[in-house]
């Protein structure tokens, strides 16, 4: 398509040379991925600059090249006249402004639900597919656990863990509009909004589960991580707010106020929209009671956690600002789904239980663990990790939140990236006593982990991994190994004696 340089909403070109108007054939901001007549935006990234592949992006075929050092630009300008250079206060604003005209609006014409919390994202966003899905309003997904339209997984490439680059977001949302999707649930991340991941339109909705301290190798400190999220809620016409949420509930009313936004709490005397109360668990599920508009419903649902309620009514609440009736809403929720790697049980040989779960902070692991107390089991062996690409601080918080709730603990690593991954497990270590109140084992790789927790367990045990895979690998060294802790348990049961 032809693009005007100058005339692109809100991208507020701060000097262009060369032609104004490109025929532009793609927009990326990986000089790799430039092939004949592309733009290219010089993101400047942790790690690297996109300034110094400019060369060999217009060696690759770039037409434009998008930049926020003129200094460096006008080197170039003289080199390549028919190459236009674009100068812009900050690249990845001008690529997500970019990105909604290159891909017609698409963001406009769909529904659109964020979610934002340091626990819950990938939870939350998949009970909000699930639940509109059988609600029949077709409904996307874009998240830890990958790209999926309303009826199967997208073969996209995620340019990002969680929340993916503008760019490849509006693409999404064209491709998700393409094949008749009229919704779609995301993860937004604090970093996302930070780096104008999810800039230039405006949610539908936004849901809020909680926040505490996490991305601080990125962040620096609380504040930023939280001022950053905080974003989300200026730019959504209607919000989901969680009152049991101290650190981030107070300030998120404030920010909504004047538009449409529903509360959810499990305290009655919060006078939030939404009320869960009266939990009773068992290995099927959970049943709880719903207060909406005073009128109170028993609920039975095939998920596990007390802390997967709040995540489901946060879900609830979305429904309803998109209109759906409670009266439908409650025909459909016996139906909904337990999310992959979140709470996902599998039943093993013997009675075991095999639990998988994200949770890779303090506070999710002590949620995940207390809930899973509440099944019935004989022994609970708990694998916890620390993760190589994350706040290093936190480390020594998961041994000690996990400390004395299990008989068996095992220390292993997650996505060690660049470091040592017995340096990681060490720094886990640390926030154990001394002498341990339970057996420790260790392994620095966590395929083997999951064996030795599986060897560790006995018949009726409760065996929770928790932490695991981004996009079904391991980042070692830069790359993305392939894992799967499903393959792992099925091979080392059907390579045993005993079988799942």
């Amino acid at each position: 398509m032809d693009i005007q340089w100058t005339q692109i909403p809100k991208l507020n070109a701060l000097h262009v040379y060369g032609p104004s108007t490109q025929n532009t054939a793609g927009i990326v901001y990986d000089s790799r991925d430039v092939k004949k007549n592309f733009a290219f935006f010089c993101i400047i990234g942790v790690e690297t600059d996109g300034h110094l592949y400019i060369e060999e992006a217009i060696q690759n075929g770039a037409t434009t090249i998008i930049a926020s050092k003129q200094s460096i630009i006008k080197s170039f300008t003289l080199l390549h006249t028919n190459v236009s250079f674009v100068v812009v206060h900050d690249s990845r604003e001008a690529l997500a402004y970019t990105a909604i005209e290159y891909n017609h609006q698409a963001s406009d014409k769909i529904f659109k639900v964020g979610v934002t919390g340091t626990n819950g994202k990938t939870t939350v966003c998949t009970y909000v597919q699930n639940l509109f899905n059988l609600l029949g309003l077709p409904c996307g997904m874009l998240g830890t656990n990958g790209i999926f339209s309303s009826k199967e997984m997208l073969h996209i490439k995620k340019s990002t863990p969680t929340t993916p680059m503008s760019s490849d977001i509006q693409s999404t949302f064209s491709e998700l509009v393409k094949l008749g999707d009229k919704a779609v649930s995301m993860e937004v991340s604090s970093i996302a909004l930070d780096q104008f991941r999810v800039c230039g339109f405006k949610f539908d909705v936004a849901i809020h589960t909680n926040i505490s301290q996490e991305h601080m190798e990125y962040h620096k400190t609380f504040n930023h991580y939280k001022m950053s999220k905080l974003r989300l809620f200026s730019q959504t016409k209607a919000s989901v707010v969680n009152l049991d949420d101290d650190g981030m509930s107070k300030d998120i009313l404030q920010i909504v106020q004047g538009s449409s936004f529903l509360t959810y709490s499990q305290n009655e005397s919060s006078r939030a929209d939404l009320i869960w109360t009266n939990l009773y668990h068992n290995d099927e599920g959970i049943s709880f009671d719903l207060l909406y508009k005073g009128i109170s419903q028993r609920i039975s649902v095939p998920i596990y956690g007390e802390h997967n309620v709040a995540n489901l009514v946060a879900a609830i609440g979305a429904a309803l600002l998109a209109n759906v009736p409670l009266e439908e809403i409650l025909v459909v929720l016996p139906d909904i789904k337990q999310v992959d790697g979140r709470f996902q049980v599998i039943h093993g040989p013997e009675k075991r239980k095999i639990i998988l779960d994200y949770a890779h902070t303090p506070v999710a692991l002590d949620s995940i663990i207390r809930a899973v107390k509440t099944l019935t089991h004989n022994r609970l062996v708990v694998l916890i990790t620390g993760v190589g690409i994350r706040d290093s601080a936190k480390m020594p918080k998961m041994a000690k939140v996990a400390e004395g709730k299990a008989d068996i603990l095992v220390v292993s690593v997650d996505h060690p990236g660049y470091k040592d991954p017995w340096n990681i497990v060490d720094d886990v270590l640390k926030g154990f006593s001394v002498p341990y109140l339970q057996e420790v084992l260790t392994s620095p790789m966590r395929h083997e982990a999951v064996k030795i927790a599986l060897e560790a367990s006995q018949p009726g045990d409760i065996i929770l991994l928790t932490g695991g895979n981004i996009n079904g690998s391991q980042l070692v060294q830069g790359k993305y190994i392939p894992h799967s802790d499903e393959n792992i348990i099925k091979d080392y049961f059907n390579n045993s004696k005993l079988r799942v």
